[in-house]
C-alpha cells in the first residue's frame, strides 16, 4: 500500500498556519476589547471625570511607574545619610556603633503588589497543606467522609466578609508580642484567604481518591504495600489532575478574596491601594484604579498559568492536564 508523500514544504506550512491561527485570534480578541473599551469608556462621565480609556490608564500606568522610581531614589538617599552620618560619627569615636534605620515611606503601587502576592501565596500554601491531606483521608475513608461533609458543606460558601472581622478579632486577641514576627494586617488578610479557599482543593482530592481505578486498589493490595507507600504511590499519583484542579480553583479564589479582604480591612496590598484612590477622588483616581484592575487580572493569569506549568511538570499523564 502506498502511503501519501509529505514533503517538509507541506509540514512548514502547517506549523505556520498553526502558530498564525494562535497568535491571530487573541490578538484580534485584544483589539476588539481595546475598541470596545474606548467607545464605551468615551460615553461615560462621573463625578471624577470621563471613565478612563486605555490612552489615560497607558499614561497612569508611566505616572506610578515614575512615583515608583522617585520613591526608590528617596530610600536610597535616606540610607546614604544614614550611613554617612555613622562614618562621621565613628571617625570622631571609634566605639560607636551605629544602627541603621528602616526607611518609612509611603508604599508605592508595585510595593502594594509584592505585598498581595506574598500573602496570597502564604494563604494558598497554608490552605494546600490542610487541606490535600484532609482530603486524602477523606477520599479513602467513608466514615470520615460522612462526619466531615456537613461541616465542609457549612462553611464553603461562606463569604470572605463575613470571616475577616472573626479572624480580625481572633488575631487581635492571641497575637500578642512585643517583637512580632508578622504583622497583624498580613496574618488577618493570610487566614481569611486559608479559609475561604482551602475547599475546593479538598473537595477534588477526595473526589481524586475516590475515583481511583479498582485494578490500581487491587495491585496495592496483591503487593500488600504499607498505608503510607499505598497513599505516596497509588493514590497521589491518581488523584493529581483533579487534585490540581482544585488547586488552581483554590488559587484563582485566594486572589479574588484577598483583594476583598485588603480593601475591608484596610491592610496593605492591591485592595487597599484601590480603595486609597477611590477616596482620594482627584483626576488620576479613576485611571489609576484602572490599572490596578487590569493587573489584579494579569497577575491572577500568571497565577493560573504558572500553576498549569507545575500540574505538566507532576503529573504522570500528560493528556489529562487541563488547558
Amino acid at each position: 500500500m502506498n502511503l501519501p508523500s509529505v514533503s517538509a514544504t507541506s509540514v512548514k506550512d502547517w506549523i505556520s498556519g498553526i502558530s498564525i491561527k494562535s497568535l491571530l485570534f487573541p490578538l484580534f480578541g485584544i483589539l476588539a476589547f481595546i475598541l470596545l473599551w474606548q467607545v464605551g469608556a468615551s460615553r461615560v462621565h462621573t463625578s471624577l471625570g470621563e471613565f478612563p480609556g486605555p490612552v489615560v490608564v497607558y499614561e497612569q500606568w508611566n505616572s506610578l511607574v515614575a512615583d515608583h522610581q522617585r520613591e526608590r531614589v528617596k530610600e536610597e538617599g535616606f540610607y546614604e545619610r544614614q550611613e554617612k552620618r555613622i562614618a562621621d560619627r565613628q571617625a570622631k569615636d571609634p566605639s560607636y556603633v551605629g544602627k541603621i534605620r528602616e526607611y518609612t515611606g509611603k508604599p508605592t503601587f508595585f510595593d502594594q503588589i509584592f505585598t498581595s502576592l506574598y500573602t496570597v501565596l502564604a494563604g494558598f500554601g497554608l490552605a494546600t497543606l490542610i487541606a490535600i491531606p484532609v482530603g486524602i483521608l477523606i477520599g479513602l475513608n467513608s466514615s470520615v467522609y460522612s462526619a466531615l461533609n456537613p461541616v465542609i458543606q457549612v462553611f464553603k460558601p461562606v463569604s470572605p466578609l463575613a470571616w475577616l472581622p472573626l479572624v480580625t478579632m481572633v488575631v487581635s486577641a492571641t497575637y500578642v508580642s512585643d517583637d512580632p514576627m508578622f504583622s497583624k494586617s498580613f496574618l488577618t488578610s493570610m487566614f481569611t484567604v486559608t479559609l475561604c479557599c482551602m475547599w475546593p482543593t479538598l473537595i477534588n482530592t477526595a473526589v481524586g481518591v475516590a475515583a481511583i481505578e479498582k485494578d490500581l486498589l487491587n495491585v496495592s493490595k496483591v503487593l500488600r504495600l504499607s498505608w503510607f507507600t499505598h497513599v505516596m504511590k497509588i493514590v497521589i499519583p491518581s488523584a493529581i489532575p483533579l487534585m490540581f484542579t482544585g488547586l488552581r480553583l483554590s488559587l484563582g479564589i485566594a486572589w479574588m478574596v484577598l483583594i476583598a479582604a485588603e480593601m475591608l480591612a484596610q491592610n496593605p496590598g492591591l485592595g487597599k491601594f484601590v480603595w486609597d484612590e477611590f477616596q482620594n477622588g482627584s483626576s488620576n483616581s479613576l485611571g489609576r484604579i484602572m490599572v490596578a484592575v487590569l493587573m489584579i487580572g494579569f497577575i491572577g493569569f500568571l497565577l493560573d498559568r504558572a500553576m498549569l506549568v507545575i500540574q505538566r511538570f507532576v503529573s504522570w499523564d500528560k493528556t489529562q492536564v487541563l488547558r
